[in-house]
């Protein structure tokens, strides 16, 4: 098991962050480890709804589905993924702050089988892909930052 915990501050308001980053049907715009993601459930985003996503890790284009398993918009999206080769849990938290919002990003990556056995080894390469996700969050919030 690997536990990423990240934690992101930009000067854009609570409910356009959660606009963003509460429907994963937009994860590809702001995950470059995402190289496609769209929306199964049809409709608004609630509990239950269901994504398709092809994530890339290592060289290797990886399908996982999650499904959203708390949703108290604009504060928190929890989300289940499962894949060939792993399990995971993400859940993502905002708070409105002076001038923008903070977001605390925690995923619960478990790889399957026998595959588990190199989870201590892959750990690093986790945590790479976990602030990758959160340089392109930002990136995706305040375009401006990166100039």
């Amino acid at each position: 098991m690997t536990v990423l915990n990240e934690e992101l501050v930009v000067r854009r308001p609570l409910d356009e962050v959660f606009d963003l980053i509460g429907d994963f049907a937009n994860a590809e715009v702001w995950d470059p480890g995402v190289e496609e993601s769209r929306a199964i459930t049809e409709g608004p985003v609630r509990v239950g709804s269901t994504y398709e996503l092809i994530v890339v890790f290592n060289g290797r284009r990886l399908p996982m589905t999650y499904e959203v398993t708390a949703y108290d918009p604009p504060r928190r999206v929890v989300l289940r993924g499962t894949g060939s080769t792993v399990n995971a849990l993400d859940d993502i938290r905002l708070e409105a702050t002076g001038d923008g919002t903070r977001i605390l990003y925690t995923a619960d990556l478990r790889l399957k089988g026998i595959l588990r056995v190199a989870e201590p080894l892959l750990g690093s390469r986790f945590r790479e892909v976990g602030r990758k996700a959160m340089a392109g969050m930002r990136a995706a919030l305040e375009p401006s930052a990166g100039s």
